[in-house]
């Protein structure tokens, strides 16, 4: 399988999913965009490393990994986001120490912030961009437009591959304990299916 180069377009907010965050990678050599929803934390320590100008008094967690890291001498060479399953993407960070390689499993959010921090490339395989990468207008002078798209990749699940799970969700969850909606969240969280755990939210919101 071939690796496509991404590089970072942007973070948008959700005006409709309070709390989630869409990271909008572009493909380098092609027009597709790849959307992944991150959590507040993640969406703000990657605009911090964005942002060249900011810094934090303190270093924050990913701060801290590099800070790390480079005390060790060890280097992140690349990101790659190797699987996506059902919505979630799995990620992989390539390290090196002492001209030997190490492959590390991480969240996607997490391996991007850090591949900032390095200076590291993404990468993503070419089926994944197949399945999951979309086409944003790119009209500077539509803004508004533009800002409308990037939110319908956060509101609207069939982008992420849930359609027949969106549609359904409202009945689905009507009809869960309140314990068992709590535990649907906290479980929609480790995935970080945040598009999901809104939706359960919203429906233990409603009790």
């Amino acid at each position: 399988m071939s690796l496509v180069k991404l590089s970072i377009k942007g973070i948008s907010y959700s005006q409709t999913q309070n709390g989630a965050y869409a990271l909008i990678l572009n493909e380098v050599d092609g027009e597709r965009k790849l959307p992944i929803v991150i959590g507040a934390f993640e969406a703000q320590s990657i605009a911090i490393a964005l942002e060249k100008e900011i810094k934090p008094p303190r270093p924050l967690t990913h701060d801290l990994f590099k800070n790390f890291a480079e005390r060790f001498d060890i280097v992140v060479k690349q990101v790659i986001i190797h699987k996506l399953v059902d919505g979630v993407f799995y990620s992989s960070l390539i390290c090196e120490r002492d001209k030997i390689e190490e492959i590390i499993d991480a969240r996607t959010s997490d391996a991007i912030a850090l591949a900032l921090r390095f200076n590291a490339p993404i990468f993503t395989y070419k089926n994944i961009l197949d399945k999951a990468g979309i086409y944003l207008k790119s009209n500077t002078a539509d803004t508004d437009q533009g800002a409308q798209e990037i939110d319908d990749v956060l509101s609207n699940p069939e982008t992420f591959g849930h359609e027949e799970e969106s549609n359904q969700s409202g009945e689905v969850y009507a009809k869960h304990s309140l314990q068992e909606l709590n535990d649907l969240l906290d479980q929609a969280v480790s995935q970080e299916d945040y598009e999901k755990a809104a939706k359960i939210r919203d429906e233990i919101s409603k009790r």
